[in-house]
């Protein structure tokens, strides 16, 4: 299907009567008779129609002549990009076997009187395993684990970490199996007592074995406050976890890490006790993608022609995934013809089609004649009045599947012993399908590549077509390591902030769905020979602590909110930086630039002080003072835990 057509000029024949018959008023007002049997009248409108034919070949070019010419080198509109996220199943009641969550299945947002519902569906199997808590031990400063199982049975009480407590200290939990995927509740006893610790922020860190080393687990929540008081901590494990032998015991191991000193953040004066303890699984986590399955639609019956085309009932098909299967069904059999690009490559007996997935319009292989006068043709043709049918294919995509947090709390597919869902963070990822005008740019772009990836400009313009959910693209020569001279391609998936600038790392992380997706489409098209390297940039995290002097009669808090919402927006991957399009890679920032920052907030009347410091957002260390932080070539700053006081008049 070509692309949609512009009209230069839209006036018709009676528009132009309407303004010539307005502007005769204006300069011969003694002219009065305007009816249709006037002469005058009767030559505008003879002139009108001779100007209606000139706009109508008007219309016919330029703008029309360009765009025919896009959908001859095969420029087509890009479809819409679905926003993914996680979606968390919670179990009515810790179950004794396995709970599967089918791929397909469905949830949503509430749907309103005003607005439809958005719907994300999973994209794999997911199977909720129960577990029970089989092992307990402890280790202190790199020593070998001793098992602390008869002491926990005994009920005398066990202490958790050394009689004083040291970064690095850990408590092992041993579950009776190794539960991927799965939110996982430790039902713990501790006598009510204080050691010395923020309740709120307790130095702790939760890990699990994952075969590779011992993985962050995310806490959904801890009502312990630190191991001071009975309570919950719910644990969402890695989806990698898996059994591992701790203490001569093989079991699907969890540790609990006393995590080094922060300012501000006290450390155990004493070890806490554990009275009891109990495990078990109260549901599981998978990713979801807003897009809706259809499965099993006819299309038609061949028509036995080269070249013949059906629409889909509902495009547009969300870029990405799996290449969609056509079956026809032939009185030999159900054949399967699989999606390509293009025919240039496909012979009359290939089982070959195409499909637009903006428009949804799925094309056969024409027939083309030769310069002799035989016809050449491009792919198989399907039998006359053979059924055709699409076996599945994905619908929705676009802006609308970012979600807040929380959006996605009804389960749309019924699956047993699940009573309730959501996601635990922001559905990110979701773009527009391309219009006519982003195609019009991009056609020069493809005459001069041509899928091929030389230059840097054409890797980046290729990974932005690859994924369009990409946020930056950056294409760097590898000058160091074994990989030298060959090409980094940096990637920074587009994120939405809370509102106020405000990033989670998290948020900056590319799912290995994603860089799979734009290395195999890289891979394909660069030069041979050329070693291609896909992967995130790295992030130098920056804390900024700063002193305001705020102006008379200002609000003090509503001046610190301000202030941090002005860090967080100018040092941001995404949009931040001088111009406000993302942080330039490789720029190193200076503490006179956050003082400018600060200094045009309405409300401040002086700017104090201000510090930088280096972190590391990953490890959450924090660096020495400093008036520059310097940043590798091709890095981009993260603002990490900015510190901001404000002093009133």
């Amino acid at each position: 299907m070509p692309l949609p057509q512009p009209n230069l000029d839209d006036r018709r024949f009676q528009d132009l009567v309407d303004e010539a018959k307005r502007l005769v008023q204006q300069r011969c007002p003694e002219w009065s008779d305007h009816n249709v049997s006037d002469p005058g009248v009767t030559l505008i409108e003879a002139f009108a129609q001779m100007v209606d034919q000139l706009i109508y070949r008007l219309n016919r070019v330029p703008d029309k002549n360009h765009l025919a010419f896009l959908d001859l080198i095969g420029v087509r509109l890009l479809p819409p990009a679905a926003a993914r996220t996680d979606v968390t199943f919670w179990l009515s009641a810790p179950q004794p076997r396995a709970v599967p969550v089918h791929a397909g299945t469905e949830v949503a947002t509430v749907r309103t009187a005003t607005e439809e519902a958005v719907v994300f569906s999973t994209e794999r199997e997911l199977s909720i395993e129960p577990c029970a808590l089989a092992h307990l031990a402890t280790s202190s400063q790199g020593a070998p684990p001793a098992d602390r199982d008869a002491e926990l049975a005994a009920g005398r009480g066990t202490p958790c970490f050394a009689p004083t407590p040291l970064p690095g200290d850990v408590l092992l939990f041993g579950l009776s199996q190794a539960v991927p995927h799965c939110l996982v509740a430790l039902r713990l006893d501790f006598p009510v007592s204080g050691h010395g610790i923020n309740p709120d922020h307790p130095p702790l860190a939760w890990e699990a074995w994952t075969g590779d080393g011992w993985t962050g687990c995310g806490v959904h929540r801890d009502t312990t406050g630190g191991f001071n008081r009975p309570g919950d901590v719910i644990l969402q494990l890695p989806p990698d976890h898996t059994a591992s032998v701790e203490a001569r015991h093989r079991a699907g191991w969890l540790r609990c890490r006393i995590t080094a000193p922060v300012p501000g953040r006290p450390s155990y004066s004493t070890a806490p006790v554990l009275i009891s303890a109990e495990a078990f699984t109260v549901g599981g986590t998978t990713i979801a993608v807003h897009a809706e399955h259809v499965r099993d639609e006819v299309l038609g019956r061949s028509e036995g022609l080269p070249g013949q085309s059906f629409t889909l009932a509902r495009p547009p098909v969300v870029a990405g995934g799996e290449p969609v299967t056509v079956e026809i069904t032939t009185p030999t059999g159900v054949e399967e013809w699989r999606e390509v690009e293009h025919f240039g490559r496909s012979t009359p007996e290939d089982h070959h089609v195409r499909l637009d997935r903006s428009t949804g319009e799925l094309t056969f292989g024409p027939a083309l004649r030769e310069p002799d006068g035989t016809l050449r043709q491009y792919g198989a043709v399907p039998p006359e009045g053979a059924p055709i049918r699409i076996r599945s294919y994905r619908t929705g995509g676009g802006r609308r599947g970012n979600l807040a947090r929380g959006a996605l709390a009804v389960l749309r597919s019924s699956v047993p012993y699940v009573a309730r869902v959501e996601n635990p963070r922001p559905a990110e990822g979701g773009v527009d399908g391309e219009d006519v005008e982003g195609a019009r740019l991009r056609g020069p772009i493809v005459l001069r590549t041509r899928g091929r990836a030389v230059t840097a400009e054409d890797y980046e313009e290729l990974a932005r077509e690859a994924a369009p959910a990409v946020g930056r693209v950056r294409c760097v020569a590898d000058e160091e390591g074994p990989d030298a001279g060959g090409v980094r391609v940096l990637l920074v998936p587009a994120a939405a902030d809370d509102g106020e600038g405000r990033l989670s790392f998290g948020q900056l992380a590319c799912s290995p769905e994603l860089l799979e997706q734009v290395t195999g489409y890289l891979d394909e098209r660069r030069l041979l020979g050329a070693r291609l390297l896909v992967e995130p940039p790295h992030y130098q995290g920056v804390t900024v602590v700063a002193s305001l002097r705020a102006k008379p009669r200002s609000s003090p808090g509503r001046l610190q909110r301000a202030a941090l919402a002005a860090l967080h927006r100018y040092l941001n991957p995404l949009t931040g930086g001088p111009d406000g399009t993302g942080w330039p890679f490789g720029r190193p920032l200076h503490s006179g630039e956050v003082f400018a920052v600060l200094q045009r907030l309405p409300d401040v009347e002086l700017v104090e002080s201000v510090r930088l410091f280096p972190a590391d957002p990953e490890r959450g260390h924090r660096g020495e003072a400093t008036d520059r932080i310097r940043l590798a070539p091709h890095a981009l700053v993260f603002s990490y835990e900015h510190q901001v006081r404000v002093v009133a008049e």
